[in-house]
């Protein structure tokens, strides 16, 4: 092969990769997903880094919870709402109990703007879940109930994505038991 045509050759194929791939980041450029963080309790403070990841949602926040009694917790999510955060929560009914502070701050939270509550019967299949989205891009999930015992005392494990693909999947599942949900709380 000449060193002419070996150019043109060159010269075309350069053309041609510059015209299909504008845009499209190398297979080497391209980023992954961070590894998923674990932490675990009673080693770590749970309920600090619950609000902390409630703190930083900007635009919505989609939550299953079997428990959800854990004050601080509430609150963070209280305070989401009120700057605007929009926030679906799903509930197991034979969790939620009709006393105590934490009921009184699950009750301010349910008359926050932006806020809207379901609650799966108690008759129907256990709904054990314990995780929620922040903007579609980040999954909290593990195995810590949403409870002061359960984020600071309890063995257990409370694990976050930063991924939009593992966040889209879990919203795909919340849709489908947001949609089959009982009462509204």
């Amino acid at each position: 092969m000449t060193s002419r045509k070996f150019v043109a050759i060159l010269l075309v194929g350069t053309v041609l990769d510059a015209a299909l791939f504008r845009g499209v980041p190398a297979l080497w450029q391209a980023k992954a997903d961070p590894a998923p963080i674990v932490h675990y309790a009673p080693a770590e403070n749970l309920e600090r880094i619950d609000v902390a990841l409630i703190n930083e949602a900007k635009v919505s926040i989609d939550m299953a919870a079997y428990v959800l009694s854990d004050v601080a917790v509430i609150e963070a999510l209280t305070r989401a709402a009120d700057r605007g955060v929009a926030l679906r929560i799903y509930l197991y009914e034979d969790q939620i109990r009709d006393y105590g502070k934490p009921y009184e701050a699950l009750q301010d939270l349910k008359i926050t703007p932006g806020v809207e509550i379901r609650v799966k019967s108690a008759s129907t299949p256990l709904m054990h879940l314990k995780s929620y989205t922040v903007d579609g891009r980040v999954l909290r999930s593990g195995a810590a109930n949403f409870s002061a015992s359960g984020l600071k005392r309890q063995d257990n494990d409370l694990i976050i994505l930063e991924s939009a693909e593992a966040a889209a999947a879990f919203k795909r599942n919340f849709e489908v038991i947001w949609a089959n949900g009982g009462g509204h709380g």
